[in-house]
């Protein structure tokens, strides 16, 4: 199975960090998984016009690809204005309305104020719901104040945790899927 997690953001590395630590966590608990990290500040993503995927450059046509040919997913967010950023919101623009059927797709998001806790469940859950993906129970949002300063590693043992059994839920949730709908 493989697992791509995708850091929806071009500034900064906290949500990287976020959504590789999911990754390292689920490669933890399962060592045969294979993980692939999409960092959106690596690639020239066009801007959803709603033309087939073959009018986009090869960066684009290269992430749609990758994201869609994933068994599950993990999706990570920082908390902009009280919503996803915009880079993973047109992201998702291009994903077909069944792109994401029988696979669960984790969310982790990073964000100054706790405040800021719910967006995940009101805005980026139903987008994945729609693409037809299983959201698992457990999000795990990260304030700003629980990575380390210098490093950007978080520091908090809690959310650490909360990571670890978000990667262990989805785990779970994939393979069960996997099993049931096998060909």
């Amino acid at each position: 199975m493989k697992l791509v997690g995708v850091s929806g953001t071009l500034g900064g590395d906290k949500t990287a960090q976020a959504v590789d630590d999911v990754l390292a966590a689920a490669s933890s608990i399962d060592p045969k998984l294979e993980v692939e990290l999409i960092d959106l500040r690596d690639y020239e993503v066009e801007l959803c016009r709603g033309e087939p995927l073959s009018y986009y450059n090869e960066d684009t046509w290269k992430v749609v690809k990758s994201v869609l040919a994933a068994d599950f997913l993990v999706f990570g967010t920082p908390i902009y204005q009280a919503s996803i950023s915009g880079v993973l919101k047109n992201l998702l623009d291009f994903m077909p309305e069944n792109g994401f059927k029988n696979k669960v797709t984790g969310i982790i998001t990073t964000g100054w104020s706790e405040k800021h806790f719910l967006v995940p469940e009101y805005q980026l859950k139903p987008i994945l719901s729609y693409l037809k993906g299983l959201v698992p129970t457990t999000n795990v949002f990260i304030p700003n104040d629980s990575f380390d300063i210098e490093t950007n590693e978080i520091n908090d043992s809690s959310i650490s945790r909360r990571i670890h059994n978000l990667a262990e839920e989805m785990i779970f949730l994939q393979k069960s899927m996997s099993d049931r709908f096998k060909d």
